[in-house]
């Protein structure tokens, strides 16, 4: 099968020969695909657990991606881990990773790179150097543990061979006059999210090309943007916390189809296109094209607990709003007729009317910031295709572990968790020997 959308090669991996696969080139244990945070922790798994590994990648530096995680801080697990957290077709294979490969498992392995971490709010570790040294430290980690590293080299053709011996098969890239060969192959090569840092879609195409199932990528974690007439346009530079739902078409807000942030009110950001902040990523998402954001600027302070607090009364309802609220949202959220009134003239229906446009602004967004904007992809391979090891059960020998895969998190550190996680445990499952 021919590609056009990979182009790795060799990344100044020591020359040592790894034995000719049937038709020549580097023969190994297992190749993997793509040097991202997930690659990374796949490789060196592997190779601690004495596989000849290769880890292939079309950038001429490893982790370039992960270099940018947490706004380059490296937010790289969370205390809070199960499957709320992430979106996806199936999102079955979540318990079992975490309950194998949990928080702590990040920890040792910081600890191991000598890199100190923070907790924040929300149950976010984030290191305390630049997330550069992160990857850095994984790939000097391979390097020491054997694996051989192919970076920057273009790669004309890849797919699976016959192996003469025994007439099981291979898996076979050739890149320029080189090649390399492998029974097992893991596909960690990440999602199209952010571009600019060398993403593709390549891991997915691949799978497609083999018969696997692939829900069409989509942006996530990326800003919201609203439309033209929205009334809070000019807000921008407001941040404050936020309960922002997703409502299902037709903007009802009862039922399981509505989606509430399962860590609760986060900081929201005006930006002159819409809103961003953690509120907004997380509800990226979920939202697709068409659906309503139901925003809740005063979750913890409900306008019917203080409009009518009897030391109030003589209080206009604007001044009320603007102490709870920054002064310019205040002013586009109170309706008008009742701003100069004061709060002890407020009836029940008209102090209703103020908390729904207080509590649920109802908004339908023009679209997304896009896959430049994104830190990460909804969509990618579906896992109800693969085994509790993420090996493909039309493909032998093929594995998958990190974004390529329809399981995607929210924000929290969810999505480099979800790396490791599943890298580790593709790893656990490959075969050692030749014959695999």
């Amino acid at each position: 099968m021919r590609t056009s959308g990979l182009t790795p090669g060799h990344g100044g991996g020591r020359p040592v020969s790894h034995g000719d696969g049937p038709a020549g080139g580097e023969f190994f244990d297992v190749i993997v695909l793509g040097a991202g945070a997930a690659g990374l922790v796949c490789a060196l798994t592997a190779a601690r657990r004495g596989l000849r590994a290769a880890l292939v990648d079309h950038q001429s530096r490893a982790g370039r991606k992960l270099a940018l995680a947490g706004g380059g801080m490296g937010n790289v697990t969370n205390r809070a881990l199960d499957a709320r957290h992430y979106v996806g077709a199936d999102l079955s294979p979540c318990r079992a990773l975490f309950r194998h490969y949990g928080p702590e498992a990040v920890l040792d392995l910081l600890a191991e790179l000598d890199i100190p971490w923070e907790e924040r709010d929300f149950g976010q570790i984030f290191c305390l150097r630049p997330a550069r040294e992160l990857a850095d430290g994984l790939e000097r980690l391979g390097r020491e543990a054997g694996v051989i590293f192919h970076l920057g080299r273009r790669v004309d053709d890849i797919g699976r061979v016959p192996d003469g011996t025994d007439g099981t098969a291979l898996f076979r890239l050739r890149a320029g006059a080189g090649s390399l060969s492998a029974p097992q192959m893991v596909i960690a090569t990440g999602s199209p999210a952010c571009p600019q840092a060398g993403a593709t879609d390549f891991g997915a195409r691949l799978a497609a090309r083999w018969g696997h199932a692939v829900t069409p990528f989509s942006p996530a974690l990326t800003p919201l943007i609203m439309p033209a007439d929205w009334p809070l346009r000019g807000l921008e530079g407001i941040s404050l916390d936020a309960r922002v739902s997703v409502l299902p078409q037709g903007g009802a807000e009862t039922g399981a189809e509505t989606w509430h942030d399962p860590c609760g009110p986060r900081p929201l950001l005006f930006t002159h296109r819409g809103l961003s902040g953690p509120a907004a990523l997380a509800a990226s998402c979920l939202w697709r094209p068409g659906e309503t954001l139901s925003v809740d600027f005063l979750p913890h302070a409900p306008v019917t607990d203080w409009l009518h607090d009897p030391a109030c009364g003589r209080l206009l309802v604007r001044t009320l709003l603007a102490r709870r609220l920054p002064g310019r949202l205040a002013g586009r959220l109170c309706p008008p007729d009742l701003a100069r009134r004061k709060a002890a003239e407020v009836g029940k229906n008209d102090a209703l009317r103020l908390a729904g446009a207080v509590h649920r602004h109802r908004v339908i967004p023009a679209g997304t910031g896009g896959m430049r904007k994104a830190e990460a992809a909804r969509g990618g391979v579906r896992v109800d295709s693969l085994d509790a090891h993420l090996q493909s059960r039309l493909v032998p020998g093929l594995f998958f572990c990190g974004e390529v895969l329809d399981i995607t998190g929210l924000l929290g550190g969810y999505n480099l968790h979800w790396a490791f996680a599943s890298a580790h445990r593709a790893a656990s499952g490959l075969r050692c020997g030749r014959r695999a």
